[in-house]
């Protein structure tokens, strides 16, 4: 069977409405691996600050546990990634999320010509700047473990200098934090965004208006899936 483009719904995984008038986005596992990176991401920068701002440092003190803390929230980030990857369907948001089709590039072109709307916007299940900030923020994380680990266990890499695994590891902080700042504002405006993340379903007119490509794309596979079933069991009638 031939996916759409820019689908990787495995065979019968599509989310057709499970509620009146709503759609299911997102599964247990998915919400539960973003819930927990987010507090892990969270509790990260959090350390992060009270070690590098003066005054947060001397007012939250305890600098030995704030770093303890930091180091080890920095190499759980993983983890609820890599537990995710048990379940099938987070494995099939994430072949969605690396794929790019033709209608994400349009969305880019609309994104840059400030043009608006479903038309001028189409996406699947995830736009083209959420897949951007997936990939980014997952190679992000990967960098600063290995510049941390460099910081933290001098001998690791006696070749890199600790003044240039700091230098980028400070760096990259920052650009996590204005990242993130801009993701939380999005989800800010986003209520049912937000519903969708929480509760696991969304309104069929929210996915219409944001993702257009998405449950189009999904049914078009199971309706493709569908007639591949009843051919194979004609053929075996026969």
């Amino acid at each position: 069977m031939r996916s759409t483009d820019g689908s990787t719904t495995p065979t019968g995984a599509m989310k057709r409405p499970e509620r009146s008038g709503r759609v299911r986005r997102f599964g247990r596992a998915e919400r539960m691996v973003h819930r927990a990176t987010g507090w892990l991401m969270l509790l990260c920068l959090a350390g992060a600050a009270c070690l590098y701002l003066t005054p947060l440092a001397e007012l939250v003190g305890r600098r030995h546990l704030v770093a303890t803390v930091h180091e080890w929230s920095g190499i759980c980030l993983p983890v609820p990634l890599l537990l995710g990857l048990l379940s099938a369907d987070f494995r099939a948001e994430l072949r969605r999320l690396n794929r790019f089709a033709d209608y994400d590039r349009q969305w880019l072109r609309a994104v840059r010509g400030r043009r608006t709307g479903p038309r001028a916007r189409p996406a699947g299940k995830f736009n083209a700047g959420q897949k951007i900030y997936a990939g980014w923020i997952a190679g992000a994380v990967l960098v600063m473990m290995f510049t941390g680990l460099l910081m933290w266990c001098m001998g690791f890499l006696p070749y890199i200098s600790r003044t240039s695994a700091i230098f980028v590891h400070d760096c990259l902080a920052w650009a996590i934090t204005v990242v993130l700042i801009g993701h939380l504002r999005k989800a800010y405006q986003d209520p049912e965004a937000r519903l969708g993340m929480r509760t696991g379903y969304v309104s069929e007119s929210w996915a219409a208006r944001h993702h257009s490509r998405w449950l189009g794309e999904d049914r078009t596979d199971a309706d493709a899936d569908a007639d591949a079933d009843a051919d194979a069991a004609r053929t075996d009638d026969v």
